[in-house]
């Protein structure tokens, strides 16, 4: 099976960490990049961590907010 673009930038390949979401041309995971911004690197330090660019770390935030818009949150009362 072969790489599947799930995101402009981003790719899942069976062969790379078990298909999780990656940044293409990289085995960098979509959630170590993300992970790391949230916990306070900037987008430069990661860049430069990683070997990314920008387009990569923008790919990264985009497919995020992408599987947000889809996920249904359903509330219940108690």
């Amino acid at each position: 099976m072969q790489a599947i673009e799930l995101y402009p930038g981003v790719v899942s390949d069976p062969a790379i960490l078990d298909g999780k979401p990656v940044i293409k041309g990289t085995r960098v995971p979509v959630s170590l990049v993300l992970g790391k911004l949230a916990g306070g690197m900037s987008i430069e330090e990661v860049m430069y961590e990683y070997y990314l660019d920008l387009g990569g770390v923008r790919a990264a935030l985009g497919y995020a907010a992408q599987r947000l818009t889809e996920e249904v949150i359903y509330v219940t009362k108690k």
